[in-house]
C-alpha cells in the first residue's frame, strides 16, 4: 500500500523538504508558487477572478515544473495580490483540483486560496502590538473558553457585529438596563486570556450566508492558516477575514487580554477532499492495517503527524498563526492522537521568538493507527516527555462535578473523593508531578454547562443551594494550583436548553437560542451577584502569589493539607515567601455539605476574604481560633 510507503525512510529521506517557501510567496514584481506533491505527475497552477466556486472565471494555467524532494514550482510576473488560485495535479492517472495546504486566504468556502499582500490586513499600530502575557508563566493565567458567535449573537449583548470577530472588538456595549457586556464585561471578571474555539476556516457553515441558523463549533478543518469566513463581514474577500481577525486581537492586547486558538490538527473535514491529501494521494492521514482511515478522533481520518512532511505542516502553521496573528497561545485538541516529537518541536521552534506563548493539550489518551513503529503519542500521561506543555485535566473536573449525568461530585457531596481533591489543589493529580502542567476546569465546551451539570445531579436541592455549588466548585477552581479555566458564562450560571426546556450537552451543531450567551440574566441578582463573586475570586488569585506555585518543590514546602476528618471539608494552610505572596499566609476551606461546619484555626488573628457570598481582596471580618463555614461554599482567609 502506498500508506507503507509513505512512512518508509527511504520515502522520508527523499522527498522531505525543508524549505519554508511552500504555497504562493508574493512580491509586487512577481509571485512565486511551490507545492509538494511527490506522488504527482503533472501540477498545474489555475488562476481565477474570484474566489467563489460557482464561478467559471479560470483566467490562466500555468504548467509547474518538477523541482527538489518532490516539489513543483511555478512563478507568474507582475502583481497577483488579490488573485485567486488553485493546483491541479495527476496521481495515478487521475486528476485532482484542490487549494494550496499552505495558503494564506482563501475565497468563500475556502475552495479555492489567495495570492495575498498581507501587510494590507495590518490594523493601524499592528506593528506595535504585542501579547500581554511577558515574564509571567502559565500558572499565572486565568483561561475563559469562548467562541466567538456566542459572545454576541443574543439580541440582549448590544452588540452591532453579531457573530462576527468584530463582536469582541467593540467597547462600551451594554444590555438595555446599562449592565456591560462582551468584551467590557470580560475586561472587568478580569481574565488574562481568552481561549476561542477553532478560529480558522472549518467547513461544516456555508460562508455565503452566515448569518442564518447555521451553527458549529468548528472542529471540521478545511484550511489550517486562514480565519474563518462566518465570522467576517465578508467571506468573499480573502482579505476582510484576516484583517478583522487581527482588529479583534488588537483590541484585547490593548485592553490586557491574551488570545489563544483552539487547533484541531489531530483530524480534517472530508478526508480525501481535504486539500493536502487530495493533493498527494492521502499523505496527510492514518490509514489501519486493513487499509481503512484510522479514527480514534471519530472523524474517520486521524493525522500522520509522524510523517516529516505532516510535522513539518503542523509546525509551520503554528509558528504561522504566532507571528502574522500575534496570538498569545494555542490549545491542541484531541492531542493524544498526535505524536510527542511533533509536540516538542512545536513548543520549541513557537518558543525561539514568542517564549511567552502558552501551549495546552487535551491529553486523551485514544486509539490510533500510527503508520511507524515506536512513534509515543502526546496524551496526558506522557506529560513528563513534553515539559513544555499543559493538559486538561479530567481528573480535576470529574471529582468536582461527577463523571456521569446524574453522578454528583465532591462539591455536591460526594464522599470517598477527599484524598484525590487534596492532590488536585496541590496541582498534581495522579498523572501530573508539576502544578505547570495542570489545567483545572469543571465546564468548557464539551458537555453540560456547569449549572446545568449540577441541576441535573442534584434534583432535590433548590436554585440557591445549586448556586452555591457553582460558586464552590469555582473557588476550587481558581484558588487551586495549576491554570484555571472556565467557560464564558460560567461567571453568569450559564445555561444551554432548548425551548422546551431540556438541557443540551453536545451544543455543537445548535441554534444560538441554545448556544448564545443571554446577558439579559445579569439583569437577576444571584446571576449578577455569581459574576461578582468569579470577579473577586480571580483578583484575589491575581494578588496572591502562593496560589500560583511553579513547581513539585514549591508546593510541597509551602502548603500544608490540614487534618480533618470529615469526608466534606478540606483545608489547606499556604505560607511563606513564594511568588512575592503579600501575606504571611493564607487559609481555603471547602465545605461540601449541606451543614455548616466549624474548623479550628491555626494559631493567630485571620482575616476573610471570601466566603459564601462575597469575595474578593480586601478583608471583611475577622477570626480567631475558630471559623463556621457556610454549606456548600469556600472560606479564604489571610494572615
Amino acid at each position: 500500500m502506498i500508506e507503507k510507503v509513505f512512512s518508509s525512510e527511504e520515502f522520508e529521506a527523499e522527498y522531505t523538504y525543508n524549505g519554508s517557501d511552500l504555497g504562493a510567496t508574493w512580491t509586487k514584481e512577481e509571485t512565486f508558487f511551490r507545492l509538494w506533491s511527490p506522488t504527482a505527475t503533472k501540477a498545474t497552477l489555475r488562476l481565477y477572478k474570484s474566489g467563489n466556486t460557482k464561478n467559471s472565471d479560470l483566467t490562466e494555467e500555468i504548467s509547474m515544473i518538477p523541482d527538489v524532494f518532490g516539489t513543483w514550482v511555478a512563478k507568474k510576473s507582475g502583481d497577483l495580490n488579490g488573485i485567486y488560485y488553485t493546483f491541479a495535479v495527476t496521481i495515478d492517472g487521475k486528476e485532482y483540483e484542490a487549494p494550496d495546504p499552505y495558503a494564506k486566504a482563501v475565497g468563500v468556502n475556502g475552495k479555492r486560496s489567495m495570492v495575498i499582500d498581507l501587510s494590507e490586513t495590518d490594523p493601524d499600530g499592528w506593528d506595535e502590538d504585542c501579547g500581554v502575557f511577558f515574564d509571567k508563566r502559565i500558572t499565572d493565567a486565568v483561561l475563559y473558553e469562548m467562541h466567538v458567535r456566542d459572545i454576541s449573537s443574543d439580541i440582549s449583548s448590544g452588540i452591532e457585529h453579531k457573530g462576527k470577530f468584530l463582536g469582541l472588538a467593540e467597547e462600551g456595549t451594554k444590555t438595555l438596563s446599562g449592565i456591560s457586556t462582551g468584551l467590557d464585561h470580560i475586561k472587568e471578571l478580569g481574565v488574562t486570556h481568552i481561549h476561542f474555539l477553532p478560529s480558522y476556516d472549518y467547513g461544516s457553515v456555508d460562508e455565503s450566508a452566515p448569518d442564518g441558523t447555521q451553527y458549529n463549533w468548528g472542529y471540521d478543518p478545511e484550511n489550517f492558516n486562514v480565519p474563518e469566513g462566518s465570522y467576517s463581514t465578508d467571506a468573499e474577500n480573502g482579505a476582510t477575514r484576516i484583517r478583522e481577525m487581527k482588529e479583534m486581537i488588537k483590541t484585547l492586547h490593548k485592553n490586557g487580554i491574551g488570545a489563544v486558538l483552539d487547533v484541531v490538527y489531530n483530524h480534517v473535514y472530508h478526508t480525501e477532499e481535504f486539500c493536502f491529501n487530495a493533493l498527494t494521494g492521502g499523505y496527510f492521514s492514518r490509514r489501519d492495517e486493513n487499509g481503512k482511515w484510522s479514527s480514534g478522533s471519530g472523524c474517520g481520518n486521524d493525522t500522520a503527524s509522524e510523517r516529516s512532511m505532516v510535522r513539518k505542516y503542523i509546525v509551520d502553521s503554528v509558528k504561522y498563526w504566532a507571528d502574522e496573528y500575534h496570538l498569545d497561545g494555542f490549545r491542541f485538541d484531541l492531542s493524544g492522537l498526535l505524536d510527542i516529537v511533533t509536540i516538542n518541536e512545536v513548543i520549541v521552534e513557537v518558543h525561539k521568538t514568542h517564549p511567552n506563548v502558552i501551549i495546552y493539550l487535551e491529553g486523551w489518551d485514544m486509539p490510533t493507527a500510527v503508520t511507524k513503529p515506536g512513534i509515543e503519542l502526546a496524551h496526558m500521561f506522557n506529560s513528563e516527555k513534553m515539559p513544555g506543555a499543559s493538559f486538561f485535566s479530567d481528573t480535576f473536573r470529574d471529582l468536582l462535578r461527577g463523571r456521569e449525568t446524574e453522578e454528583k461530585g465532591f462539591c455536591a457531596g460526594a464522599k470517598g473523593k477527599k484524598h484525590a481533591i487534596d492532590r488536585c489543589f496541590m496541582g498534581m493529580p495522579f498523572w501530573c508531578k508539576t502544578p505547570v502542567q495542570c489545567i483545572n476546569y469543571t465546564s468548557c465546551h464539551d458537555g453540560y454547562t456547569l449549572f446545568d451539570k449540577i441541576a441535573l445531579s442534584c434534583p432535590e436541592l433548590d436554585f440557591s443551594q445549586r448556586v452555591s455549588i457553582n460558586r464552590l466548585t469555582a473557588a476550587i477552581t481558581i484558588l487551586s494550583q495549576g491554570t484555571p479555566l472556565f467557560q464564558a458564562g460560567e461567571e453568569m450560571l450559564r445555561s444551554k436548553k432548548h425551548p422546551d426546556g431540556t438541557f443540551e450537552h453536545n451544543s455543537y451543531n445548535c441554534s444560538d437560542f441554545v448556544n448564545s450567551i443571554k446577558w439579559s440574566d445579569l439583569d437577576i441578582p444571584e446571576y449578577r451577584e455569581t459574576f461578582e463573586y468569579y470577579k473577586g475570586l480571580i483578583a484575589f488569585r491575581k494578588a496572591h502569589g502562593v496560589l500560583r506555585m511553579r513547581s513539585a518543590e514549591d508546593v510541597y514546602s509551602h502548603i500544608t493539607v490540614m487534618d480533618i476528618p470529615d469526608e466534606n471539608l478540606a483545608a489547606y494552610h499556604l505560607w511563606g515567601n513564594v511568588n512575592d505572596e503579600v501575606s504571611e499566609a493564607v487559609l481555603v476551606i471547602f465545605n461540601a455539605s449541606s451543614e455548616e461546619k466549624e474548623i479550628s484555626l491555626p494559631v493567630g488573628s485571620w482575616k476573610l476574604c471570601i466566603d459564601h457570598k462575597t469575595a474578593g481582596t480586601v478583608p471583611f471580618a475577622v477570626a480567631e481560633e475558630k471559623f463556621t463555614v457556610k454549606p456548600f461554599s469556600a472560606a479564604v482567609l489571610i494572615k
